[in-house]
C-alpha cells in the first residue's frame, strides 16, 4: 500500500543574487518534494536584499509562516536554501514543525534511489556528514520515528547517539568506499586495457539518459518522469549495426546547486566519465530552462575535470517541441526524441560520426580462413568497410579503431566521413 503524500510547505528567498533563476529553482523544488513523495500545499516566497542571518525570512514572515503551516495542516516546511544548524533550530522552534532544506530533500531522494551496495554508502555517508553539526537541537525534527521526507537512510536511532559513534561510522563507510573505488578501478582499467570504446551518459535529471540507454541497448531500466530517476551508474554492453561493441553508462543526474557533500560523496561514480572516450550530453529540448540546465552540467563537467573528454550533445524530446523553431546552442549535436525509431536512427547516425573522428583509420586484409579473427575484428572496431578479394582469398577491410588497439595499421588511405552523410 503506497504511503500518503506528506504536506508540505516550501519556503523561499529572493534575493540580488538568485533573482536570475529564482523561480524555476523554485519550481525545481517542487517538483523534488513530489518525488520525495510529498504534496505542496503552499509555496511563500519574499523578496531581500539578502537573507536574514538568523531565520532566512525574519521575525515577522516567521509568524506568517506559523500561522500558514496552520491554516493549511502542513507536516514538514522545506527551505530553498542550505539552512545553518542555528537557523534551523530557530525556524523549527518558531513553527514547532519539522524543517529541511534543499539539500537534505536532495539527500533524502538519493537514499529512496540507492540500489548498490556502493550507492547506499555514499549517501549514508553524505547524509551522516551533513547532519552531525545538526544534532543538537533537532527537536520534533528529530522525533519522527516512523519517518518522513528528510528522515530516510541511516535512520533516526543512528542521528541521535553520540558524535563518536557517527564520527566513528564515517570513517568505517569512508574505509569501504575506499574498496569499492579500488574495485571499480581495477574494472576500468580492464576495459580500458580490452580496447573497449566507452560512451559516458550525462546531464541534467530527467533529461532522458535512462531512456536512451534503454533505446540503445534493449534493456529495462529505471526511467521515469522523475527527477534523479537513475542514481547508481549503470554499465551496459551496446552493439553496433556494423558489429562494433561499445560500453554505455549511464550516470546520475545534475541539478542546479548540487549539494557540495553529493559531488564529494559521489566522486568516485562520477569519475567513471573522466575513463570515457566519449560523452553523450543529454538534454531535454523542451525544457523552458534548457540554457540554464546546459550552463549547470557544462559547470559541472568543468568541476569534475571532464573537460578534456569528447562531448556530443544529444537534444532530446525532438518530439515535444517545433525543431523549426529550435536553435541548438551547443556543438557538435543531433536534435532527436528517444521515442521513436526515426530519433533512434538519427542518434546512431552521430555517434558514428564521433566515432570515426576520434578513432584512426585502418585498412587490414583477412585470410578468408580466419574467421574468428575476422569476427574479433568487426567486434573490436568500427569496420567502415568490407571487400571480399577472391584473387587472393582475403577480405579487404578499412574501418577505425582506437589508438591502442591491436588492430590498428597505418595508412594513407582514410575513408571519406561524408559517406555516411
Amino acid at each position: 500500500m503506497k504511503k500518503p503524500q506528506e504536506r508540505v510547505i516550501i519556503v523561499g528567498v529572493e534575493t540580488e543574487e538568485n533573482t536570475k533563476n529564482f523561480l524555476e529553482s523554485m519550481e525545481e523544488l517542487k517538483s523534488l518534494t513530489n518525488t520525495a513523495n510529498g504534496e505542496v500545499v503552499f509555496s511563500l516566497t519574499q523578496k531581500r536584499k539578502q537573507v536574514d542571518r538568523q531565520t532566512l525570512i525574519g521575525k515577522g514572515k516567521l509568524e506568517e509562516l506559523a500561522q500558514f503551516a496552520d491554516a493549511y495542516e502542513a507536516e514538514l516546511i522545506i527551505f530553498n536554501h542550505e539552512l545553518s544548524p542555528r537557523q534551523s533550530q530557530l525556524i523549527n522552534e518558531a513553527v514547532g514543525l519539522a524543517v529541511i532544506d534543499r539539500v537534505q530533500l536532495i539527500l533524502d531522494i538519493f537514499a529512496m534511489r540507492a540500489r548498490s551496495k556502493e550507492g547506499k554508502l555514499q549517501v549514508e555517508l553524505a547524509q551522516l556528514n551533513y547532519l552531525l553539526p545538526r544534532l543538537v537541537g533537532q527537536g520534533k525534527s528529530m522525533s519522527r520515528l516512523g519517518g518522513g521526507i528528510g528522515t530516510r537512510g541511516p535512520g533516526e536511532t543512528k542521528l541521535e547517539t553520540d558524535r563518536r559513534h557517527i564520527r566513528n561510522k564515517i570513517t568505517v563507510i569512508k574505509r569501504e568506499l575506499k574498496e569499492v573505488a579500488a574495485h571499480r578501478e581495477r574494472n576500468r582499467q580492464k576495459r580500458q586495457q580490452a580496447d573497449v570504446f566507452q560512451i559516458g551518459l550525462i546531464g541534467y535529471t530527467n533529461a532522458g539518459k535512462s531512456t536512451i540507454l534503454n533505446l540503445l541497448t534493449n534493456v529495462e531500466t529505471y526511467a521515469r518522469d522523475q527527477l534523479f530517476a537513475t542514481l547508481d551508474p549503470l554499465t551496459k554492453k551496446w552493439r553496433l549495426p556494423e558489429g562494433l561493441e561499445v560500453t554505455l553508462t549511464d550516470t546520475v543526474g545534475f541539478i542546479q546547486d548540487l549539494p557540495t557533500q553529493l559531488i564529494d560523496a559521489f566522486h568516485s561514480t562520477l569519475e567513471e566519465s573522466q575513463g570515457m572516450n566519449l560523452l553523450l550530453h543529454v538534454v531535454d529540448a523542451s525544457a523552458e530552462n534548457r540554457i540554464q540546465q546546459e550552463m549547470t552540467v557544462s559547470k559541472l563537467i568543468e568541476e569534475l575535470s571532464l573537460g578534456n573528454v569528447p562531448i556530443l550533445t544529444v537534444y532530446n524530446k525532438a518530439d515535444q517541441i517545433d525543431g523549426n523553431q529550435f536553435t541548438p546552442t551547443l556543438f557538435p549535436n543531433v536534435l532527436t526524441s528517444a521515442k521513436n525509431q526515426e530519433g533512434k536512427e538519427k542518434l546512431i547516425k552521430a555517434i558514428r560520426l564521433q566515432l570515426m573522428e576520434l578513432m584512426e583509420p585502418y585498412t587490414i586484409e583477412i585470410p578468408s580462413s580466419q574467421g574468428q579473427e575476422l569476427n574479433e575484428i568487426k567486434r573490436q572496431t568500427f569496420v567502415f568497410s568490407e571487400e571480399y578479394i577472391e584473387a587472393l582469398d582475403v577480405y579487404a577491410l578499412k574501418g577505425f579503431a582506437l589508438k591502442n588497439s591491436r588492430w590498428l595499421y597505418k595508412t594513407s588511405e582514410m575513408p571519406e566521413l561524408d559517406e555516411w552523410e
